[in-house]
């Protein structure tokens, strides 16, 4: 069964916020991305869905969640600068389908601690923002993880 790792949409330019960051939303592609997301995702039949506390990360998930009627439930192990083993341990305690919503810092880290546990990655290693990790699970060992693209916009 699969688990999915979802990096978070497009958000306005950390440079650019003055506030706290993780208060920094979605602009308006990033809006769109996690609407393509949810589309995608939703058909897979996702059983819990788990996301960084930042607010981008929330909305992300957010029209997977109106979609499904599952709630996003806000975890730190998902958070920006988490150390990334404890996140992967996590992991493996999560029932098949759940979705996740993290970082550009955490999922690299996170797919390269599964690669070193055994977890045979295929295709382009994608961490960008909208980009979804799928990651197939056996008798609970993660054996396989395959990254979608993120939605694009002309």
């Amino acid at each position: 069964m699969s688990l999915f790792l979802v990096r978070h949409a497009k958000a306005g330019k950390r440079s650019q916020w003055d506030a706290d960051d993780s208060l920094r939303p979605l602009v308006d592609e990033g809006v769109k991305q996690a609407e393509v997301i949810s589309e995608s995702i939703a058909p897979l039949a996702p059983t819990a869905l788990f996301s960084s506390p930042y607010i981008r990360c929330m909305q992300t998930l957010g029209p997977l969640a109106n979609a499904t009627g599952l709630e996003v439930s806000p975890h730190e192990l998902l958070a920006e600068g988490v150390n990334f083993i404890d996140t992967v341990d996590w992991m493996h305690g999560l029932p098949d389908g759940t979705v996740m919503c993290s970082h550009g810092d955490v999922i690299p880290e996170v797919i390269n601690a599964l690669e070193r546990r055994g977890m045979e990655v295929s295709g382009f290693r994608d961490s960008r923002k909208g980009s979804v990790w799928v990651l197939e699970r056996q008798d609970g060992i993660f054996v396989g993880g395959h990254a979608w693209p993120p939605p694009r916009f002309e």
